[in-house]
């Protein structure tokens, strides 16, 4: 039986300028760019989130749902620093780390002999070393599998802690709404409605050649999960190849011009997930997807030192010019060299 956890930061970017500059406590904060250029918040603080503020929302935005919104821009060498601290947290306690960025990661402690063994004191252990080292609280999930530890996280926080027991597994699935399911968004959520499947115990219903002929291999994934079948391990030496955002349209937008603004928003939220790597200068190539009407997929990629936003809107403008039908999806993306990508994996996950 696998004992894993799954540690997130509260709202990191945003508490550690708070916790650098005493005028913030208590305020609303966004970390992220200007309300009055085309900014995107990267994270925000509970205060600002009561007024409906989140990550990847435009600052324009932001600042109209909460007009005494502090703007702080980001500094991500500052951030890098204290994920090297909480990540020499974590190999204290095990080998078997998979961070995900620069704030949360999963752990694998099956075989820890740390806090007698018990993943749940490893998880309040770690916790507690995370506040003493940087006086920044951390939130952790404590499960068998890696989908319901990452659930599990996101609980109780801030400064919480779930532990899902062998058990009480399907009892907690069974409860979850299926947007909370790993990889399933607003398009897959909105077709599970569609069906009248709002939860996993709805879903459990479903027979799988229902689901495997309405979705294909996504189908026995969905019948998986909401049965807590996940066997993704802990993998400390994964290398990220590529990384990517996109988005789906509610409707088809028949004006490509009309998709620029999306562009420079995703770009905003790639930049963003880029910065939470140490590879982060490693860019070897930088792509344009879009999906049309008829489900057809098409790219367009090039050679690139760094985000080159001038270079992702040519590119763009390229499958503009050579497919003028409506578009369903725009997303953008870059790859990695791959030797570039193992090495800086393995800075990422041994001793730091």
């Amino acid at each position: 039986m696998r004992k894993i956890i799954h540690v997130d930061m509260d709202c990191f970017y945003a508490a550690i300028e708070q916790r650098d500059d005493p005028d913030l406590a208590g305020m609303p904060v966004a970390v992220g760019g200007n309300p009055h250029s085309r900014g995107v918040v990267s994270t925000c603080n509970y205060e600002a989130r009561r007024f409906g503020v989140h990550s990847a929302m435009p600052s324009a935005q932001a600042a109209k749902l909460c007009p005494e919104l502090i703007f702080v821009r980001p500094n991500i060498n500052k951030y890098k620093q204290e994920s090297i601290k909480i990540r020499e947290i974590f190999s204290q306690y095990t080998e078997r780390v998979e961070p995900l960025s620069l704030d949360e990661a999963y752990l694998d402690t099956t075989d820890s002999d740390k806090c007698h063994g018990s993943a749940t004191w490893i998880a309040q252990s770690i916790c507690h070393d995370i506040y003493q080292a940087t006086q920044l609280t951390a939130s952790a999930g404590v499960a068998r599998t890696k989908f319901l530890a990452k659930i599990a996280s996101d609980w109780n926080k801030p400064a919480g802690l779930k532990v899902v027991l062998p058990e009480d597994e399907l009892a907690f699935i069974e409860q979850l709404p299926v947007k909370k399911l790993h990889g399933v968004g607003k398009v897959m959520t909105a077709k599970l409605e569609a069906m009248d499947i709002f939860n996993c115990k709805e879903l459990r219903q479903v027979d799988l050649s229902i689901l495997l002929k309405k979705f294909g291999k996504t189908g026995k994934y969905l019948f998986d999960l909401c049965r807590g079948i996940d066997r993704r391990e802990v993998n400390a030496h994964s290398a990220r190849k590529s990384l990517s955002v996109e988005n789906t349209f509610e409707e088809n937008i028949t004006d490509w011009s009309d998709c620029e603004n999306e562009l420079h928003q995703l770009v905003s939220s790639l930049s963003r997930r880029l910065n939470q790597l140490d590879n982060a200068e490693s860019i070897r190539k930088v792509y344009v997807k879009v999906k049309l009407e008829d489900f057809t997929l098409h790219t367009a990629e090039s050679i690139s030192i760094g985000l080159d936003v001038q270079l992702l809107v040519a590119l763009f403008k390229r499958l503009r010019k050579q497919y003028p039908q409506p578009i369903r999806l725009l997303g953008i993306g870059i790859r990695f060299p791959e030797k570039v990508a193992k090495l800086a994996n393995r800075q990422l996950d041994i001793p730091f």
